[in-house]
């Protein structure tokens, strides 16, 4: 009798069945001729990664749902602060990629101009967040 094309045997059986077949394709991979020894690694790396991946994803899937059945409800606002960051006021350059971008543009003089009045922006903006920050935490300690 067999169980998706393996034979039904005790755990101790299986057990021993299992890495007789794995030696044997080892060996069988390891002594063919056009079959390297990276290929045989690759392959080997590949299969401990999607089995990881396949186990991860399934762990996720049941916290999830335990999650879920404990009464905590997904909310629109779980998002990360990064995230919110990316989202409202997009992704932030250094000085050397904005610079880069500059040097590719037709118009440089206008795109770094552009750029200062950009930094000019969010240092004005982070400031501005600092200080409703602290208001708000002023008032919440009365």
């Amino acid at each position: 009798m067999t169980i998706e094309g393996r034979p039904v045997l005790s755990d101790k059986t299986y057990k021993k069945y299992v890495l007789e077949h794995l030696e044997n394709w080892l060996l069988d991979a390891i002594g063919t001729e056009e079959v390297t020894s990276q290929e045989v690694y690759d392959v080997i790396i590949k299969a401990i990664d999607e089995n990881t991946q396949y186990h991860r994803k399934e762990l996720d899937k049941n916290a999830e749902l335990l999650s879920l059945l404990k009464g905590n409800r997904p909310s629109v606002f779980d998002a990360s602060a990064h995230d919110f960051d990316d989202f409202w006021f997009g992704k932030q350059y250094t000085e050397e990629e904005m610079n880069a971008m500059c040097d590719a543009a037709k118009d440089k003089e206008k795109c770094r101009e552009y750029n200062l009045r950009e930094a000019e922006y969010y240092t004005k903006r982070a400031e501005l967040d600092a200080e409703h920050q602290r208001k708000e935490q002023c008032s919440c300690d009365y």
